[in-house]
């Protein structure tokens, strides 16, 4: 009997870390919300079309230009028909696909308005217990040359 109740708290004990690890798999759709920007002058609301995952700037500190007094524009854009449109609404992060294995969302492309650059990129969780954090990586070529930032889930 003794033997009986060792072997089964040693067993409840071997899976527990097992259980942990099931309670922190991540889920293609976890990404999905709002999300406050690095440098905490935007808000980015990632959404879904089909089994692509896309973003868009929703919210901005500074929505105004302060020397024209308009909405801000894109006028950073290396393509001169772009520098037009609004910076509001502009949709920042496109054609993203879920890779369970990576547990990553690969082979979309961020654009950087204030750089009016358009780069590869994947995004994470760099703890998958925490999906309030999201690691963005974007970079010419391989994801070695690049730049990394942090988004914060916007609790609503």
């Amino acid at each position: 009997m003794k033997i009986s109740s060792f072997a089964i708290v040693l067993l409840g004990l071997m899976l527990s870390p097992f259980a942990l690890i099931q309670a922190q798999t991540v889920k293609a759709d976890d990404i999905l919300g709002v999300w406050l920007t690095q440098d905490k002058d935007s808000h980015v609301e990632i959404f879904k079309q089909g089994d692509k995952y896309f973003g868009k700037i929703i919210w901005l500190e500074t929505p105004i230009d302060s020397v024209t007094g308009k909405p801000k524009l894109d006028d950073k854009n290396t393509d001169a028909k772009l520098q037009s449109r609004p910076i509001m609404g502009l949709e920042l992060l496109t054609n993203f696909k879920y890779v369970g294995d990576d547990k990553e969302w690969e082979k979309g492309q961020i654009y950087d308005p204030k750089k009016g650059s358009t780069y590869s990129c994947y995004m994470e969780f760099p703890d998958p217990a925490n999906k309030n954090k999201l690691k963005i990586r974007g970079f010419i070529g391989f994801s070695l040359l690049g730049r990394t930032v942090y988004w914060t889930r916007v609790q609503q």
